[in-house]
């Protein structure tokens, strides 16, 4: 958050906070660890270094670390191969944490986990390397939610953190359901917009662990519709309704995921920037109510809770309403069909393209019983489509599946599309330049 709609102690939040992405870290690479030194004692499991697909984590933005080749020097330093990082919050120990519903389940999750294959194209888990237990021990403080609070004291739970374009984008079940238990009304972010958190979060979360939503809040800003109409983002702070109207198709097509896929009650929250002008607000709020669409201007940045009370009213009016949630693909379908029916009918996509590695590592997931999974799609968040200047609402475009991961742990198939990274890179100009403390442990730069 920022202004005064942000969570509390900030600073915290955004560095170590209470430690949980370094526990995940070190899980996910004791069990690399171990994996590596099974083959320096000997390879009894018979893994083919040739074919590891468990990769080391960190927690930073670093593309030298994509691919790398370790184990070189004398014998005794290891054995030669190539093997890459992932940033942590694309570790499948990252969402088995966040879908784990107790200890027991965590090591369950954990020892399923497929980490290589051996030479007759067996998997290899972490059940097979007795890695379980100890990893359960690291991540034993890790599974407990995390309570802070807002600037007025209402109560957030942070508990997780998985991309939602590079893994399944919720914050974890336990804090979820905790937060239910507690409150008689839950809000919780799913990561990005309708085609990224929202599916996911409800094919994956909701569906693992019978969620019913009773509303969908739908967050758009004038400056995001602004970039889907063809602005350039050093001109988005400019008053511009041509543009503006250009990027209203966006927010209608995921409107329509969100009401007729998912057949979710949906109001749009306008969440208003200073340099949002007068005739901007009234040309989006005119839309809206063109089309019969619930929506509420969202000033909690300038003005704190009291901007958001039209927000809430409405919010509570449609909990009211009733929801029966629908899933964009049914689970026995097959492993093809479900990713087309999410490129189909929630992207948009005419045409859904499998490499032949992909259509090779379909048939090995179908074959080991995996194809009643769901499916985590790694698809880039500027787009309904697989490449990211392909803005507003695309229609007739084709997206290419490049490769798939079976995270049997986690319980899904990721696809990945177009140029997405696990590892990413850092920007031209790293927001790192601008961060800096004082003598008096003041820190300046974060947000």
């Amino acid at each position: 958050g920022g202004g005064y709609a942000q969570a509390l102690p900030m600073e915290d939040l955004n560095l170590h906070f209470t430690g949980d992405f370094h526990a995940i870290g070190a899980a996910n690479n004791l069990l690399a660890a171990l994996l590596d030194n099974h083959i320096q004692q000997g390879n009894s499991l018979q893994i083919d270094t040739r074919n590891i697909v468990w990769k080391r984590c960190l927690d930073m933005n670093d593309r030298q670390l994509r691919h790398i080749v370790d184990g070189l020097g004398k014998k005794t330093d290891g054995v030669p191969r190539e093997d890459g990082f992932d940033i942590t919050v694309a570790s499948e120990v990252m969402a088995v944490l966040c879908l784990s519903n107790s200890i027991d389940e965590l090591k369950q999750r954990l020892k399923r986990m497929i980490v290589a294959y051996t030479f007759d194209n067996q998997p290899i888990t972490a059940g097979d390397l007795k890695a379980e237990g100890a990893m359960a021990v690291l991540l034993k403080d890790a599974i407990q939610p995390n309570l802070i609070q807002t600037i007025e004291g209402t109560p957030v739970f942070v508990h997780g953190g998985p991309f939602a374009n590079i893994a399944h984008g919720c914050n974890s079940i336990l804090a979820t359901k905790m937060a239910m238990s507690y409150h008689d009304y839950t809000i919780t972010e799913a990561g990005f917009g309708s085609d990224l958190g929202a599916e996911k979060f409800f094919d994956i979360k909701c569906r693992n662990n019978d969620l019913n939503p009773d509303a969908v809040v739908l967050v758009a800003t004038i400056r995001a519709l602004k970039k889907h109409g063809g602005i350039a983002n050093v001109d988005l702070n400019k008053e511009n309704l041509k543009a503006l109207e250009a990027g209203l198709p966006n927010l209608f097509r995921h409107i329509e995921v969100l009401t007729k896929v998912f057949k979710q009650n949906v109001i749009v929250a306008i969440n208003k920037f200073p340099t949002d002008t007068a005739a901007e607000i009234s040309l989006v709020e005119k839309a809206c109510l063109d089309k019969q669409i619930r929506f509420s201007l969202s000033e909690v940045w300038g003005k704190g809770g009291q901007g958001g009370l039209d927000l809430a009213e409405q919010v509570v009016e449609l909990c009211n309403e009733k929801s029966n949630l629908e899933f964009a693909y049914d689970l026995n379908d097959s492993l093809k069909t479900k990713m087309e029916n999410i490129c189909k009918n929630v992207y948009h996509a005419e045409k859904v393209t499998f490499t032949k590695i992909v259509e090779k590592k379909i048939k090995q997931a179908e074959d080991l019983g995996f194809s009643n999974l769901p499916i985590c799609m790694a698809k880039t968040q500027y787009s309904f489509s697989d490449n990211p200047n392909l803005l507003g609402a695309p229609d007739n475009f084709e997206i290419t599946v490049r490769d798939i991961r079976i995270s049997a742990g986690a319980g899904f198939i990721v696809a990945l599309t177009g140029d997405i990274m696990t590892m990413p890179g850092l920007p031209k100009k790293p927001a790192a330049e601008n961060i800096d403390i004082d003598e008096n442990g003041v820190i300046q730069g974060l947000m």
